[in-house]
């Protein structure tokens, strides 16, 4: 029997969540974690499988598990019947320099890569192509962005550089969308999936050997069952 782990803080979506979880799923076990430190005991406890932060905070949760597994990053996966995408960077702090965006990125090209699917990448920038000149961070986003795209085209992943222009990357069905950092990353799933309800799986953590899906503090009942179908899928038996 499979078993999972998942986090309750203040929003009680998850109480239902696992009650609609344990209906489809009754061969895998559900705990319920009330704290930060057990969380992340419980993500280093080789006897459960996967592990869903569920409605506990991140911040201390991410620094405990970033001293562990500092290479620690995450992709959220928004899924949907028209679209199906990685996002990343979607923590507030990461995906600051190029080199963490490759390195991001390249995590994603494998997990894709590992489920049986092809990676096609779309890079991001605070502003479009002919906007460079408008201000220092708009170029240097711009920059940045033309140097990321050219590292991934030297892997041999398609990859195409948008600019700011992310309807363009879904509607090309791009399921890699690198955006200009953390937390441009993280506004652009709140407007996805918390204000314009696009279903997501919640986050997958990459640099570390354990199923860790990363999720909001303010996700639905349905996000909720969702993430954890996704730590589900992923835990290995």
């Amino acid at each position: 029997m499979k078993r999972i782990a998942i986090g309750v803080g203040e929003n009680e979506n998850i109480i239902q969540a696992c009650h609609i979880f344990k209906e489809k799923h009754p061969e895998t076990d559900v705990k319920l974690i009330y704290s930060d430190d057990d969380l992340v005991r419980a993500v280093l406890d080789r006897q459960i499988d996967g592990v869903v932060r569920g409605s506990l905070p991140a911040s201390n949760i991410m620094k405990e598990l970033k001293e562990k597994y500092p290479a620690l990053s995450r992709a959220t996966y928004v899924n949907g019947n028209d679209f199906e995408f990685l996002l990343t960077p979607v923590g507030i702090d990461e995906g600051n320099t190029i080199e963490e965006k490759f390195k991001i990125t390249m995590n994603c090209v494998e997990f894709y890569k590992q489920v049986g699917k092809t990676p096609k990448i779309a890079v991001l920038a605070e502003g479009r192509e002919d906007d460079f000149g408008r201000g220092k961070e708009v170029s240097n986003s711009i920059k940045d962005s033309r140097k990321l795209t050219k590292l991934i085209e030297e892997t041999g992943e398609e990859v195409k550089n948008y600019y700011i222009l992310i309807e363009k990357a879904i509607n090309d069905k791009c399921n890699i969308i690198i955006a200009p950092n953390g937390r441009v990353g993280n506004i652009i799933f709140r407007t996805l999936v918390l204000l314009n309800s696009w279903p997501s799986y919640g986050a997958v953590t990459f640099g570390i050997d354990r199923t860790y899906i990363d999720t909001s503090r303010d996700q639905s009942i349905e996000g909720y069952v969702r993430s954890l179908t996704l730590a589900n899928d992923l835990a290995k038996d």
